[in-house]
C-alpha cells in the first residue's frame, strides 16, 4: 500500500484512525524525534484484558507509571552487569533458553519437556497468543456498536488471562515471596521476581503490576526470540554455504575455543547472519504501535488525537531501493554495502532502514538480551551440526504467517541434524 498510497497514509478503520509511515524520515520523527508525542500505546478490546487495561509496561501509555515500569524490568533484565551474570547460564544450557529465561525469572528451572509445569506454562502461552493474534475481534475494536457479538471471545480471553495470572501468581511470584519473608532482611536479591518484589513492597508498584511484568516476560521476550530462532534455522538449512562461513569463521578466530558472550564481538559475519534474519524476517514487522494522545504534526501531515500510529518496519527493511536485492538472504550486505539511511541519536547513529527493536523510548530493551542469546544459539548449533532439509526436500518452506502484530514461520518443518565430523 505505500507503494500506491506513499510514504504516510490515513486508514479510516470505523470509529478508528490508523497512521502508516514507511520512509525513515517519517520514522525518526515518530521514534525519536517526536517521541514524546507518538509515545503512547493504543489498546484493542482484547489487549484491554491481557494487560488489564494497561497495567503492564508494553501497552501502557506514556507517562509516569512507564517510566517507572520500565526502570523497574530494565535493572533486573536489560543490562550489560545482567547478560555478563548468566552468560555462563546461557552458553552451558543455551538449548534450554526458555528455561533459561525461567531461571533468571524465578531463579528456578524447569526439570524436562515432560515437566507439568512446563506443559502448563507452554499451553497458556500458545492459547494467549492465539485468541491475541487473530484477527476475528477486530469488528468489534473498530465498530463499537458490534462489540457485544463479541461477548464470547472476550468472555474467552478473561477466562484465560484470569488462570494464566493465577498460575504465575501461584506457582512463582508466590513462592519467591514466601522465601523473601522467611528470609527477612537476610534475603539476598538473586533474580529478577526478586527485584520486582522488593519494588512492590516499597510501594512502587501493585501486585497486579508484578504479575503483568512477568507476563510481558513471557510474551514480549520468549515469544519474539523463539520465532526469530526458527527463522534464522530455516534460512540456515537453506543456504548451508552460510552455515559453513559461521562455522570457518569460528574456527579461524576462535582457534578451538567456545564461542561465548565476550568474544561475540569477533564474530562479525555471524552478527550479520543475525541481523539478516531480523531484516528479512521482522519479527514485529509493524513494531508495537504508536500513539499520540494529543493531536500532532509529523512531517506536513496533522495527525488527529489518539490515533494509532505504526511504522513500517518490514518495507524498511525490504524495500529495493535501500537494499540491494532485498528478497535475497545474504548476511554479507551488513559488511559490504553502505547505503544506510542514517540519523544522529543519543550520540550516535541509527539505521532507519533496520529497525527490529524500534527505537527511542518505546523501542524493546530486549535488545540487549536477544542477540547475544541468538548468537549463542546460532553458533552452538552450527559449530556441532550441519543443518540440513529432511531426505528428498531440498528445502524447508519459509512461508510467512501474520498476526496482530507478529510475522512468524507459517510451517513447522522437519530439519536434520548430521553431527560436524571432527
Amino acid at each position: 500500500m505505500s507503494q500506491t498510497y506513499g510514504p504516510i497514509f490515513l486508514l479510516k478503520l470505523g470509529s478508528k484512525n490508523l497512521v502508516v509511515v514507511s520512509n525513515p524520515e517519517l520514522a525518526n520523527q515518530v521514534l525519536h524525534t517526536q517521541g514524546v508525542e507518538f509515545g503512547s500505546r493504543p489498546r484493542n478490546v482484547v489487549f484491554n484484558i491481557f494487560t488489564g487495561n494497561g497495567q503492564d509496561m508494553v501497552f501502557t501509555i506514556y507517562g509516569e507509571h512507564w517510566r517507572k515500569m520500565r526502570r523497574i524490568m530494565t535493572v533486573p533484565f536489560f543490562t550489560n552487569k545482567v547478560v555478563h551474570q548468566y552468560s555462563d547460564m546461557w552458553e552451558n544450557e543455551m538449548d534450554l533458553v526458555v528455561d533459561d529465561l525461567k531461571r533468571m525469572m524465578f531463579d528456578d528451572k524447569f526439570e524436562s519437556l515432560d515437566d507439568p509445569l512446563f506443559i502448563e506454562a507452554t499451553k497458556f502461552n500458545s492459547e494467549r497468543s492465539r485468541l491475541a493474534q487473530s484477527f476475528d475481534y477486530n469488528y468489534g475494536d473498530f465498530i463499537p456498536l458490534l462489540r457485544p457479538f463479541l461477548r464470547g471471545y472476550l468472555n474467552k480471553c478473561k477466562d484465560l488471562q484470569t488462570r494464566r495470572l493465577a498460575f504465575f501468581n501461584n506457582y512463582f511470584v508466590e513462592k519467591r515471596r514466601k522465601l523473601m519473608a522467611e528470609n527477612g532482611e537476610k534475603h539476598k536479591i538473586s533474580c529478577a521476581i526478586d527485584h520486582i518484589i522488593d519494588a512492590q513492597m516499597k510501594g512502587e508498584i501493585s501486585e497486579e503490576n508484578v504479575l503483568y511484568i512477568v507476563e510481558n516476560i513471557n510474551v514480549a521476550a520468549i515469544e519474539t526470540t523463539l520465532w526469530s530462532m526458527e527463522w534464522a534455522i530455516a534460512e540456515l538449512v537453506n543456504h548451508p554455504n552460510v552455515q559453513q562461513k559461521i562455522r570457518d569463521e569460528i574456527s579461524t578466530v576462535l582457534k578451538g575455543k567456545s564461542v561465548t558472550e565476550s568474544n561475540l564481538h569477533e564474530l562479525p559475519y555471524l552478527q550479520a547472519t543475525i541481523n539478516e534474519t531480523l531484516r528479512l524476517h521482522t519479527p514485529i514487522p509493524l513494531l508495537v504501535p504508536h500513539m499520540n494522545l494529543d493531536e500532532a504534526k509529523l512531517g506536513d501531515y496533522t495527525i488527529p488525537k489518539e490515533t494509532k500510529v505504526v511504522v513500517n518496519a518490514w518495507w524498511l527493511a525490504n524495500n529495493s531501493a535501500w537494499w540491494k536485492n532485498p528478497n535475497e538472504f545474504r548476511p554479507e550486505r551488513f559488511l559490504e554495502e553502505d547505503g544506510g539511511t542514517e540519523a544522529a541519536v543519543a550520540g550516535g547513529k541509527v539505521d532507519f532502514r533496520y529497525l527490529p527493536f524500534g527505537m527511542g523510548r518505546r523501542s524493546c530493551p530486549g535488545i540487549i538480551l536477544a542477540l547475544p542469546i541468538l548468537g549463542l544459539v546460532i553458533a552452538k548449533l552450527v559449530t556441532n551440526f550441519e543443518m540440513q532439509a529432511p531426505p528428498g526436500e531440498g528445502k524447508v518452506d519459509t512461508s510467512e504467517k501474520g498476526g496482530q502484530f507478529s510475522l512468524h514461520i507459517a510451517k513447522h518443518s522437519t530439519v536434520v541434524f548430521k553431527p560436524v565430523a571432527a
